[in-house]
């Protein structure tokens, strides 16, 4: 997957007046934050059960390399095996091996973030292996030849009209805008893929480490015939993703499909515990758990511990003002919205990913919605003092910075220029109360109005509050 994470601007400029993409984008803002209230309103104890998770994701992360260890020990014991890699690369090459080992021509895949994280498709298919995508989107995505927008709904970028062209142009059926006989389509053409299908990779929401089991939820069942059907399952997925016990999987079931669609639970929630014992009438003969570091080990000795408590629920980005406005493949890699611009710069390097901190309006909503209280935007804020240190910040905005804390330093010259801004931009608003193009602001003023300021600044109007406040009451006597 190419990384585009350093033209984020130019991404958004062409995501702003991308006509079809602006209609598309209208279902995360209203579909899926409705949705999110609705379940949130039927479970009185949610908030409870978010500072529960909040708590329990810390200890896990404090004591990950015993957890991880438990779990290993237990896929072992249930006859699996389970494969470190500390790299993309290292992943790669293990999964690879797996499949050459069972002469696999053809693979199917679940729907998973870190095989995309490591860019496996492309890896498999240039040593002669095929990947299938069978959950619907990912599917609709890989015969378009793009990479998911959104970590829950890969092709929410998409239109129905464009699903049926992609469709009509690979299928060679009629062209149909009846969603039904898109899915049968679908449908038609996998079914197919799951039988002939040598090898079957998934990722994990979470990984248990009293049972040694993988767990994937789902709405569309596909996942279940990916790691059945096929005679060797692969599970692909990142470290921090192990819960101790099953109990504690079910507090962050509870919370993951109220936070991602709304959904009280989601349809299917398929737990695999290595391969096919004796008695089983289905399952597959080998199991392989390979998991993923990429940095993350890292992360637990740094500021950014915090991030890996992300269940990858998507709220912050179904929540997210600028995620809202340009799409997911504006941000460049495999994680968009808030989560992505605390990830990403961790993965590809601060120089790759410097602009994604900085794609925030900082109005706290993701943090505010988060199942697991991730303080994202002071994450994102770490970036930009971890941008700012190395220099990478540009010129113009280090100069900025520079003139107004000079100017921070001097409270009485502040109040005279904030005097003369204030006056100098109402002058500006010609009495219409906005201003419709500003140089400084032209990012702002491209696409809206600024509201212009009132006749006085903010301490002029906090000294006229405080002034009332203490104002003495007239005293009445009957």
């Amino acid at each position: 997957m190419n990384i585009t994470s350093p033209d984020f601007k130019e991404n958004a400029r062409i995501a702003l007046k991308d006509v079809g993409l602006q209609k598309a984008l209208g279902n995360v803002k209203t579909g899926f934050p409705h949705k999110r209230a609705t379940a949130m309103e039927r479970l009185p104890e949610f908030d409870q059960l978010r500072d529960e998770a909040r708590d329990l994701k810390n200890h896990i992360i404090e004591h990950l390399d015993l957890y991880l260890e438990a779990f290993e020990a237990k896929v072992l014991e249930n006859g699996g095996h389970v494969h470190w890699c500390r790299t993309s690369e290292e992943a790669q090459k293990t999964i690879l091996k797996i499949c050459q080992e069972k002469n696999a021509k053809t693979v199917t895949k679940g729907k998973s973030m870190v095989t995309e994280e490591i860019n496996l498709n492309e890896y498999l298919e240039a040593n002669g292996v095929t990947p299938v995508e069978t959950d619907l989107g990912e599917y609709i995505l890989q015969l378009r030849g793009e990479h998911p927008s959104h970590i829950i709904a890969p092709a929410i970028h998409l239109n129905l009209e464009d699903v049926s062209e992609t469709f009509h142009s690979h299928h060679h059926k009629p062209k149909s805008m009846d969603p039904a006989v898109l899915m049968q389509e679908a449908r038609e053409e996998l079914r197919n893929k799951f039988v002939a299908a040598d090898v079957g990779i998934t990722g994990a929401n979470f990984l248990v480490a009293e049972t040694g089991s993988s767990i994937i939820v789902t709405n569309e069942g596909n996942g279940d015939l990916t790691q059945i059907l096929p005679k060797t399952h692969i599970v692909v997925t990142s470290i921090e993703k192990v819960v101790p016990t099953l109990e504690d999987m079910t507090l962050f079931l509870r919370l993951l499909a109220r936070s991602a669609t709304g959904q009280e639970f989601t349809v299917y929630n398929t737990l695999s515990t290595g391969p096919r014992q004796e008695g089983d009438q289905d399952g597959p003969e080998d199991y392989h758990v390979v998991l993923v570091d990429n940095g993350r080990s890292e992360m637990i000795a740094s500021e950014l511990r915090e991030m890996l408590r992300c269940i990858r629920c998507a709220a912050c980005m179904n929540h997210c003002p600028v995620y809202g406005a340009v799409g997911g493949h504006s941000y460049g890699w495999v994680y968009p919205g808030p989560m992505g611009s605390v990830l990403t710069p961790q993965m590809i390097g601060i120089e790759k990913g410097a602009l994604l901190p900085n794609a925030s309006t900082f109005c706290g909503k993701c943090e505010s919605v988060c199942p697991v209280r991730i303080p994202l935007p002071k994450l994102m804020r770490y970036w930009r003092r971890n941008e700012f240190e190395k220099h990478l910040t540009p010129k113009t905005s280090r100069w900025g910075l520079g003139i107004w804390g000079f100017f921070a330093k001097r409270p009485a010259l502040y109040r005279q220029l904030s005097k003369l801004s204030n006056a100098t931009l109402r002058a500006l608003s010609r009495k219409q109360a906005r201003i419709s193009k500003l140089p400084l602001a032209r990012g702002w003023t491209e696409h809206r109005d600024m509201p212009a300021p009132s006749g006085k600044t903010f301490m002029q109007l906090w000294a006229d509050k405080q002034q009332g406040q203490n104002k003495p009451q007239s005293e009445h006597y009957s």
